[in-house]
């Protein structure tokens, strides 16, 4: 594999939400996993004959610490499904909610787009909303935390 193409899939994974990738070709293996700050990319070139085991592979992967997340008081409201989320309805509207706002169960708080629809997101909780956890136009995931009702 050249190094051009290398270089391209190093890019397309820290680029993206996938966490580890592995390509199997006839020169050889590649797998590039993503660690916290930067990607790490182990290559294997198949020399030994078909008839001979495989070496084993080491792969030298960086010592992370993990750090327990914080968990924010009061009742967090997750995403219900994958898409992107947005505080207004349109881009010039003003944002369903910001900190500080008391919200009714039931109430729309924010909107996920999903497939080109948008999917209103109501409170599931009367309270005053604390925190927002996720910024206008990001990229959210399933059970991913949104906003924070005290």
């Amino acid at each position: 594999m050249d190094l051009r193409k290398l270089k391209t899939l190093i890019d397309l994974v820290s680029d993206s939400n996938v966490s580890e990738l592995e390509i199997t070709e006839a020169e050889g293996k590649v797998r590039i996993v993503k660690s916290a700050p930067t990607p790490v990319a182990v290559m294997a070139s198949v020399a030994a004959p078909v008839a001979a085991a495989p070496a084993p592979v080491a792969t030298a992967a960086p010592v992370a610490v993990v750090a327990e997340p914080v968990v924010p008081a009061g009742h967090t409201v997750k995403s219900p499904m994958v898409g992107t989320f947005y505080r207004s309805s349109s881009p010039g509207s003003k944002a369903f909610v910001e900190i500080g706002s008391q919200v009714k169960e039931g109430e729309t708080i924010c909107i996920i787009e999903a497939m080109k629809i948008l999917n209103e997101i109501e409170a599931d909780k009367s309270g005053t909303i604390t925190q927002i956890l996720a910024q206008n136009g990001q990229a959210v995931e399933y059970g991913a935390p949104l906003l924070v009702i005290e």
